[in-house]
């Protein structure tokens, strides 16, 4: 541990090998921070790696599992505007290599959506598309193809027909015809991109079904299946949660042979954690993750991006409110992304400084954690937060 040196007459000078080490630039700003009496310093530095960004908070299904029937946010779309915006900043964040457009809503509704990924695609950045599948057609699978889409991930909730439409209100045989299509135009095109993925929210009414969705994968070459546990926005979804406080038995992971091309990979299944631990730790810093909402709106992960309420993994229920740390029809994303408030919120997160709501005694009258502060001074609060717990898993 290096000494570093500061008088009155001579400023504070970092030691060139220390700045090397860490591949910081000679001539920087950092922000001076303090925590229990400890000098922190923080490189302003524009090292976002990835943009989630939320064409529309419209969709054209209502299940019965989704947010947007605990939220007070509009049904709205992103306009070409501030669209413009964040393809204007992105030349401010030299590191960014994916954009995952989704959202609660479903973005192959965004009349502008295939504009908005060739600009994206224009800037040689790597691109996911989330959706439920039902929109698939033939003209937008060849142009999804034609764009260079790295990714789309594939929303399906049941492995039988009656399980999917009891969730999701439509038909499964719609999505799976949607998809083989879409495999066939790939092979048409001589693509090998799109790969195509599978989003499953487990539950106790179909997680008999993961079998079945495994072998749905195998058959329409599904590279990975992403597993994660629901999250109970109404009361009456809580008797559908497996995970628990307690450790519960995990589910059995799998792999299998994907087609793709000439060659033949590993396709994996990817499971969610199924309890309350002491190990805590957020994708979305870990990633260099910002979410991005149709107003233009900056939040540091999906849990943050809307207003809503939800029940917590003891059934306490909680009100979250919108957290925007910029917008970007004011601000471009680089400035906002190491901004005072946003670097300090992603260190403190980064090392998880908050206390254990679940196993706190007074868990059961505390009215900070109600609305989604906490004890430690920091809020928002991610106390409490399932996605930090891998309990709940995004893209």
């Amino acid at each position: 541990m290096p000494v570093v040196h500061h008088t009155p007459d001579e400023p504070l000078h970092l030691p060139q090998d220390f700045l090397q080490r860490r591949q910081l630039p000679a001539d920087m700003n950092f922000w001076l921070d303090e925590r229990e009496g400890d000098l922190i310093l923080r490189p302003r530095l524009p090292d976002a790696e990835k943009l989630y960004i939320e064409p529309t908070t419209a969709c054209n299904l209502e299940c019965r599992t989704c947010i947007r029937h605990a939220w007070e946010d509009p049904q709205a779309m992103m306009n070409r505007a501030t669209f413009d915006k964040i393809i204007v900043s992105l030349p401010g964040l030299p590191k960014l290599n994916r954009v995952i457009f989704t959202s609660f809503g479903e973005p192959l509704t965004h009349p502008g959506l295939m504009d908005m990924i060739a600009a994206v695609r224009r800037a040689n950045i790597e691109v996911t598309v989330g959706t439920n599948g039902l929109l698939l057609n033939a003209d937008v699978s060849r142009e999804l193809i034609r764009l260079g889409v790295d990714r789309i991930m594939v929303s399906i909730d049941g492995g039988k027909p009656e399980t999917y439409e009891g969730v999701r209100g439509a038909l499964l045989s719609q999505v799976i015809e949607n998809i083989e299509r879409f495999n066939a135009l790939k092979h048409e095109m001589n693509a090998l991109f799109p790969a195509v993925g599978v989003e499953f929210v487990i539950m106790r009414s179909n997680f008999g079904e993961l079998d079945d969705i495994t072998r749905l994968a195998m058959r329409l070459n599904v590279s990975r299946i992403l597993v994660s546990n629901v999250l109970p926005y109404a009361a009456d979804m809580q008797h559908e949660t497996l995970y628990s406080h307690q450790p519960v038995e995990p589910f059995k992971t799998t792999s299998w042979a994907l087609r793709a091309g000439a060659w033949v990979m590993w396709a994996t299944l990817e499971l969610p954690r199924m309890h309350w631990g002491a190990e805590r730790r957020c994708r979305f810093i870990k990633d260099k993750a910002m979410a991005i909402g149709w107003d233009g709106g900056v939040s540091p992960c999906y849990a943050l991006s809307h207003n809503y309420h939800y029940h917590a993994i003891d059934g306490c229920r909680k009100q979250v409110q919108r957290y925007v740390l910029g917008n970007v029809n004011q601000t471009p994303l680089d400035e906002i992304w190491m901004t005072e408030e946003y670097m300090r919120f992603r260190a403190e997160v980064g090392v998880f400084h908050f206390p254990s709501c679940p196993d706190c005694d007074l868990r059961d009258t505390c009215d900070l954690r109600k609305d989604n502060e906490g004890c430690w001074g920091l809020n928002p609060s991610c106390a409490d937060c399932l996605w930090a717990q891998d309990i709940i898993r995004c893209p």
